[in-house]
């Protein structure tokens, strides 16, 4: 989903460590929310530095690679199921209630992903994403396009993915922080 360009910037720029080495981030791809979701997701850790005294052995981000095929219909409600904890739930109200138990206080999840067709249409569900994770416990931070092309002179050549739909010219990243209440 992102081009390894775009990963290292997160890294060392995104997550403002002024003097010190890249942040630790532990990146996920969604395939599909299914129950038993967790059990499937490949994982890459990025580890900081060894020698790094302001990592933590937690990773302080969590990335995840939402999979087009994966992502909630504009009608889906991601509301939590009322007298139900939401960590226990299936799809992306569980994801979300487990990512920000994953984090620390003030942990950054990066949500990467594009646009999908649907009946013909490029569909967008950054809004209902957003909803979710803000129900979870997420404040949303930043929205960042990362254009699927690279510069030729005075123009720039578009390189989408080969799975990326007719049209998609870009891939989205939205920034997310863990809200902790004491």
């Amino acid at each position: 989903m992102l081009p390894a360009w775009a990963i290292d910037k997160i890294r060392t720029e995104f997550v403002g460590r002024p003097g010190h080495g890249p942040a630790p981030l532990l990146k996920i791809a969604i395939r599909d929310t299914a129950p038993g979701m967790d059990a499937r997701i490949p994982s890459t850790p990025f580890a900081a530095a060894v020698d790094d005294e302001d990592a933590t052995s937690r990773p302080s981000i969590l990335l995840a690679e939402l999979h087009p095929d994966a992502l909630p219909a504009p009608a889906d409600d991601l509301q939590a199921v009322v007298g139900m904890p939401g960590a226990r739930e299936d799809g992306w109200p569980g994801f979300f209630h487990r990512a920000h138990r994953l984090l620390p206080t003030n942990g950054i999840l990066l949500l990467a992903t594009r646009q999908r067709r649907q009946a013909g249409r490029l569909t967008d569900p950054l809004g209902t994403l957003i909803a979710g994770a803000r129900t979870a416990g997420f404040r949303y931070l930043q929205h960042i396009v990362i254009v699927y092309g690279h510069p030729a002179g005075d123009r720039l050549v578009p390189a989408p993915p080969p799975d990326a739909s007719r049209g998609v010219a870009h891939c989205d990243l939205i920034a997310l922080s863990a809200i902790t209440h004491p």
